[in-house]
């Protein structure tokens, strides 16, 4: 069995921590209680635990990152994983913005519920009418018929091509609010 005897290990901030290699032991005691975290000898794990050259890289790599968690909490530094956490990106200040524009926030959050259980209850809806044996197929042969038929009226020839473009170009500025 290992002996039960420990030996603190100095944890620092250093380039050599990151390659695993322990700091010089010639540091002064104030130096070292500033800057260091005592932590016991940890003996190394039996070899029957350790399986593969992977499994033992991942674990290295998790340690690595713990201990520079630990370092960086003992220095007073905020971990590498809060500081990216802690800049939010431009889509969330936008939204921000935008919601803070809102005058009534009752009405906008009343309809995004009243949107989520209309799009819960059509959904169950044409689950439900796609369980049955013979209205699946008649709806598709409804909606393939109707799309031929928007597509001769609408595209066939190069005038009906103008004026459904003219539409959607009105419909677009309308939705937008400027004029054409």
């Amino acid at each position: 069995m290992a002996s039960t005897t420990s030996t603190p290990l100095s944890i620092s901030s250093s380039s050599a921590l990151i390659d695993a290699k322990a700091p010089p032991r010639h540091q002064s005691a104030a130096a070292a209680s500033s800057q260091c975290v005592h932590l016991p000898n940890l003996h190394a794990l039996p070899t029957a635990a350790v399986h593969s050259p992977t499994r033992l890289a991942k674990t290295t790599a998790y340690c690595r990152k713990i201990a520079r968690n630990v370092v960086a909490m003992a220095t007073g530094d905020p971990p590498a994983d809060a500081v990216i956490l802690a800049e939010t990106p431009e889509i969330i200040k936008n939204i921000q913005a935008a919601w803070d524009k809102v005058e009534d926030k009752y009405a906008v959050v009343s309809l995004g519920v009243a949107g989520v259980v209309a799009l819960w209850g059509s959904a169950g809806m044409i689950s439900a009418i796609d369980k049955l044996p013979v209205v699946p197929g008649l709806l598709e042969l409804v909606g393939i018929g109707y799309t031929g038929w928007y597509a001769y009226k609408n595209l066939a020839t190069k005038p009906d091509r103008e004026v459904f473009v003219q539409k959607i170009k009105d419909t677009y500025h309308g939705i937008i609010g400027t004029s054409s």
